[in-house]
């Protein structure tokens, strides 16, 4: 643009910079002259009148010639005082005072009256410029020939249109280098919020804005990254948020599903003793059984009811336990001496089906845990062997020392369980043997109850098949206190 400017500007004033600077010289011209018309008026005597047009000649550079009414000089310019210059300019004045001489007479000339008429003569030959402007005194009967040289004018001219030439040169050369420099400063951080804000679009949030500087550009990359750290943290939110909804409904579908597995899986446990009780207790109130046999039913009956009021209890130490509100009662105690314990318990039901107990117990090994609990885990462990084991089987109840952990072990021989079936022992209800002796009980939610004890103490725990056949352990930490 600014190139532009500055050829614009040369360009008016090569085509208008000349006729403005000719009018204004006409005007000025026709205002001296009426100016020397009126001072010429005034004047007493020939000397004064000669001196006056000394002085208008010198004061405004130009030449002045007098005719009377018969076309005779009577006064003007002195040619003796003045340089060659002067001299051509003279000679271009009288040339043309003959000139108008000859179209005109005296009389249309002094019909201008108070007007004035301008005239531009160009000497081709000499390569001059001049304007001529007469007016006609009628206060004196004279005509006022006045001449004005424009040769100045021309070779400044010439020489400002040098100049803006070469102004011009540099200025475009200046204004390229210009542009080249403030297309980096500019271009170059334009490209990059560009970059960053394409990626914003694609919800690329990493793409950042390195333009450091102090101005518009710098406040719009601060401004956009720091857009891109909200959008990236509301989305990390939004997406944290979504997961987290994702789970909850995935949770709230499990709930529901084990709901109703629940609500099955408790009419299943409880419609059998519910049955037994209900058609002993009616045969009992009709007397339909010898007396010798009612002992054995109401044996039956309690026996049932004993089961139920163990399911009911089991449900609701899970679901205490599953709240997340239950608080364990630790105490320091021997657990060599709570294995032994639990063991004694069913020693009879082992003798019974002549099942083998081998142990390999530590001995004093102290642990700081829940007394009631911890029994809960070794009964169910226990219980669960005893069920599972085949007839004339053996149990074995090891304690291993290892990487500073005791390991308490509970294996049976027998048939091992499949290994997409292992992660399932511990949900609620879950039954492998669907038809498995009732006499030890069984509600299936005995190993639900350890996972929450053994959770809640933060042991390690698990089953696995062995090469005899499963085994269930849970790991304490050596001399927990």
């Amino acid at each position: 643009m600014f190139a532009v400017f500055i050829l614009g500007t040369l360009i008016i004033q090569s085509l208008f910079f000349e006729r403005l600077y000719v009018s204004k010289k006409k005007g000025d011209l026709h205002e001296y002259v009426e100016k020397f018309k009126a001072d010429y008026n005034k004047s007493a005597s020939d000397e004064q009148s000669l001196q006056i047009i000394d002085e208008y000649e010198l004061t405004y550079n130009m030449k002045i010639l007098i005719l009377d009414k018969s076309y005779i000089l009577k006064g003007g310019t002195q040619i003796s005082s003045k340089s060659r210059n002067d001299g051509f300019r003279v000679r271009e004045l009288t040339d043309f005072v003959r000139q108008i001489t000859t179209q005109y007479d005296n009389q249309q000339i002094l019909s201008l009256g108070n007007s004035n008429k301008i005239y531009l003569i160009n000497n081709k030959q000499a390569g001059t410029k001049a304007i001529v402007g007469i007016s006609s005194n009628i206060q004196k009967q004279e005509i006022i020939f006045a001449s004005s040289s424009l040769q100045p004018v021309n070779e400044a001219l010439s020489v400002i249109e040098k100049i803006y030439l070469y102004f011009s040169i540099g200025a475009i050369l200046f204004t390229i280098l210009l542009a080249f420099i403030y297309s980096k400063m500019i271009a170059k951080p334009l490209l990059k919020i560009n970059n960053a804000a394409t990626k914003m679009a694609q919800l690329d949030f990493t793409e950042k804005c390195d333009v450091e500087s102090d101005d518009e550009i710098g406040n719009v990359a601060a401004s956009l990254n720091f857009l891109s750290e909200n959008l990236h943290d509301a989305l990390t939110s939004l997406r944290g948020a979504n997961e987290q909804l994702e789970k909850d409904i995935e949770k709230e579908r499990n709930l529901e599903k084990m709901r109703k597995e629940f609500v099955a899986s408790v009419s299943h446990e409880l419609k059998t003793p519910i049955s037994l009780i209900d058609g002993y207790a009616v045969g009992l109130k009709d007397e339909i059984f010898e007396d010798a046999d009612k002992d054995y039913y109401l044996d039956i009956i309690i026996d049932e009811s004993k089961k139920m009021s163990n399911l009911v209890s089991d449900m609701l130490d899970l679901s205490h336990l599953e709240s997340g509100l239950f608080k364990l009662s630790k105490e320091e105690f021997n657990i060599t001496e709570l294995i032994n314990f639990t063991l004694r318990k069913y020693k009879g039901n082992m003798e019974e089906r002549n099942i083998k107990l081998e142990t390999s117990l530590i001995d004093d090994i102290l642990v700081d845990a829940d007394w009631d609990r911890m029994e809960q885990v070794l009964t169910n462990f226990i219980t669960n062997a005893i069920k599972n084991v085949e007839d004339n089987g053996t149990i074995y109840v090891n304690m291993i020392e290892e990487n500073g952990f005791i390991s308490i072990e509970v294996e049976n021989t027998g048939s091992s369980i499949p290994e997409d079936e292992l992660p399932k022992v511990w949900d609620k209800f879950y039954k492998l043997d669907k038809s498995r002796n009732r006499k030890l009980g069984g509600t299936g939610i005995g190993l639900s109850i350890v996972k929450n004890i053994l959770n809640l103490h933060g042991y390690v725990f698990g089953a696995l098949n062995t090469e005899k056949g499963v085994k269930f352990y849970f790991s304490i930490p050596k001399y927990l206190q």
